[in-house]
């Protein structure tokens, strides 16, 4: 068992690497977690006994994405944070070894990035999905735009972008956001069978597919987050911003103004 900050790492007798985060219930990010991922990737796929990483997290929700009314923010070095945060979200979609997502919960904003950074994601029916972003009067990111439409098509990544909409698993099978729909007390076991079964394949062989498959998606991340990050600076500082943040604190819709 390797131990990063907040993230756990167990090789299995199977070649299925379970990642786990640790910040229950939601499991809300910054810099340092994105950061204890992609150097757990890092190193399982310099591990010979790794084939596939299972990327999981304890508690409720697989992830909320960030915590905006957190006085610590995003965390991370001196200099921009979210800079710091969207290059680490490259090296996770870089990996060069398949990685399974099992979704308990909810996947919210950037934590939905997280999710749509693996290869494939495995949810129950009651799983949550949303790009809400629009919704708190704000850009998406985490190369969501990159990310998303490879998975679902750009037409409906553009509904759920525009719209905020909160879908659940079941919709998200039908759109293709979900690979393997499964009852929750199945998710893990489940999960870990549909990993286990790539892991069969020759490794050498899954690596050269993938990267055929998906070697192009770590540069259009990074192309994407730049413009990502861009539009957030400049609509952070809206009072639409302002507004969406409050009213999602005070769990109401929110009065934008275009301004």
């Amino acid at each position: 068992m390797a131990q990063h900050e907040d993230v756990t790492v167990e090789i299995g007798d199977d070649h299925v690497a379970l990642v786990e985060m640790h910040r229950p219930p939601e499991n809300y990010f910054d810099v340092e977690l994105i950061r204890g991922l992609s150097d757990a990737f890092e190193s399982l796929a310099a591990d010979q006994r790794c084939r596939v990483i299972l990327l999981a997290s304890e508690g409720k929700h697989f992830c909320a994405g960030a915590n905006f009314g957190s006085p610590r923010g995003l965390g991370g070095e001196d200099g921009d944070p979210t800079l710091a945060l969207y290059r680490e979200a490259v090296r996770l979609v870089a990996a060069p070894i398949p990685v399974v997502a099992v979704v308990q919960g909810a996947a919210i904003g950037g934590g939905l990035g997280v999710a749509c950074a693996a290869d494939f994601r495995v949810a129950s029916p009651q799983a949550r999905f949303a790009a809400n972003f629009a919704r708190l009067g704000f850009h998406h990111g985490f190369g969501l735009t990159a990310t998303l439409p490879e998975i679902v098509g750009k037409q409906h990544a553009l509904d759920l972008l525009y719209t905020g909409r909160r879908i659940n698993g079941e919709r998200a099978a039908e759109i293709g956001l979900v690979d393997l729909l499964v009852s929750p007390e199945q998710l893990r076991d489940a999960a870990r069978g549909f990993a286990s079964e790539i892991a069969l394949s020759a490794p050498l062989a899954v690596r050269s597919i993938r990267a055929t498959m998906r070697g192009h998606l770590a540069d259009a991340v990074q192309q994407a987050v730049q413009r990502e990050a861009s539009e957030q600076a400049r609509l952070r500082e809206t009072t639409d911003f302002v507004e969406g943040i409050r009213a999602t604190a005070e769990r109401r819709e929110p009065r934008f103004t275009g301004e």
